[in-house]
């Protein structure tokens, strides 16, 4: 039933939008505003691997592509509107996309009107993953391909830092994401997560999973490295996705990081297998003493978590002090949840939405001893980073959530009462894939974009 309200939803979403908003709500956070390519393949071209006749290429969006996180539009929205959407995407392939239109540097929202500076439009090696300030002039970024550069003064330093781990897996894997340790100033400790690979050959061959290491940034060279949690190497995968990873400190100086399900549902409930939850451990990489699973040799002992799809955003709220995170979920079910010490959100026995391929996950979306998310979303806006505003320049958001989006390509304010969200509010539509939010040292809100690959800062006009 909850999946034919679904249909029903989006194919009067569908009916209500022309094919060129269509393709911009549902293709472009893939395959690029002008169809020029982006997470996935460019759409103007002449060579298609599945076929480029209309006949074709119809078929294809219709029916999706076995094995692909292509989906089948045909259940998801009414035929003439996949129809009409096909004949936009024929009938652009062969011109040359239109000039962008230019963004605005202003916007005017409920609270304030924002300035938009775009600190860094050129320089990155590859996609910036993730951002962390250091003191009030510089900045640590890691990029996906395997990169970390120093940020100084706004201006990305050409020289890149030498000596960090080789990783792989460059759709939804790489080089992620970067913290510091509440001493840092003191011991200098940069933490980070990446997908460490096996052995030698071709990426999609070589076995990945993801680590957790921690070493110091002298100049630009890497130095002192530890590894402070991996799994033994018949836990690893070979071409996977969904990999997570966030990191976060919390107040008590305890280190959380996520993993993503790696696609591989039927581990997400088993505590032995690493996929599809979060985990705690100390910063040395010592399991802490109420763990909820430590001293168990069943399970992973630190897992904190259970039931996690991909968990793409962490952050710990400045006064309830509780851990929040945004969960990219499957079509029509991205989520916001509290995560607390040994709970269980269910993925993939339950969920509110659809896999890619279009096919249901389960048929329930509840079940008792199964956590339910603070709020959903339908259609899937794409949920990366979490971020919870603890600066002064904006004093009417201070400790509300900023949530990024990947493919609606948006920023979500939400104005939280408890566990519930009382008011959210979009912005920032269309500039880019929001990575990361980090609220900046002196309060302003820095935004890492891919799709373009930049650096923003988001000031009170």
């Amino acid at each position: 039933m909850k999946v034919y309200l679904l249909t029903l939803f989006l194919a009067a979403v569908a009916q209500a939008q022309p094919a060129a908003e269509l393709y911009q709500t549902y293709c472009a956070g893939c395959h690029g505003a002008q169809m020029q390519g982006g997470q996935y393949s460019a759409l103007r071209k002449r060579e298609w691997i599945y076929g480029g006749s209309r006949e074709e290429i119809l078929r294809t969006v219709m029916y999706g592509i076995a094995g692909k996180e292509m989906v089948p539009w045909s259940k998801l929205i009414p035929i003439p509107q996949v129809e009409a959407l096909v004949d936009y995407i024929v009938a652009s392939r062969d011109t040359a996309p239109a000039a962008p239109a230019a963004k605005p540097d202003t916007l005017q929202l409920a609270d304030y009107t924002v300035r938009i500076e775009r600190l860094v439009e050129q320089g990155f090696r590859s996609a910036p993953w993730g951002i962390e300030f250091v003191d009030d002039r510089r900045a640590l970024i890691t990029e996906l391909r395997g990169g970390l550069r120093w940020l100084v003064d706004g201006k990305l330093d050409p020289e890149p830092i030498t000596g960090i781990p080789e990783t792989i897996q460059y759709g939804t894997g790489g080089m992620m994401d970067l913290a510091l340790d509440p001493d840092y100033a003191k011991n200098g400790w940069v933490y980070l997560s990446y997908v460490h690979p096996l052995g030698q050959g071709k990426t999609e061959e070589r076995p990945a999973m993801t680590r957790i290491i921690r070493g110091r940034v002298e100049g630009h060279k890497w130095v002192g490295q530890e590894l402070l949690f991996n799994v033994p190497d018949e836990l690893y995968f070979v071409n996977r996705g969904r990999w997570g990873c966030r990191l976060l400190f919390d107040r008590e100086g305890y280190l959380y990081f996520t993993i993503g399900d790696i696609r591989e549902n039927a581990d997400v409930q088993r505590l032995d297998r690493p996929a599809g939850k979060t985990y705690r451990i100390n910063r040395d990489g010592s399991i802490p003493k109420d763990n909820p699973y430590a001293g168990r040799a069943d399970a992973i002992q630190a897992i904190y978590t259970v039931g996690n799809r991909n968990v793409q955003g962490i952050d710990q709220h400045p006064v309830t002090g509780q851990i929040w995170g945004t969960e990219h979920g499957p079509m029509g079910g991205d989520e916001l949840n509290v995560l607390k010490s040994g709970l269980n959100y269910g993925w993939p026995v339950i969920t509110h939405g659809l896999d890619y391929d279009g096919t249901q996950v389960s048929v329930i979306s509840e079940k008792p001893g199964l956590e339910q998310p603070v709020k959903f979303w339908k259609p899937s806006p794409g949920l990366s980073a979490l971020e919870f505003y603890t600066g002064d320049l904006f004093p009417k958001w201070k400790h509300q959530a900023f949530v990024g989006a990947l493919v609606f390509q948006e920023i979500k304010r939400l104005k939280l009462a408890g566990e519930k969200v009382e008011q959210e509010e979009i912005f920032l539509k269309g500039y880019g894939r929001v990575r990361d939010i980090k609220t900046g040292p002196e309060g302003a809100i820095y935004l890492l974009l891919n799709e373009p690959d930049q650096l923003v800062r988001l000031t009170p006009k």
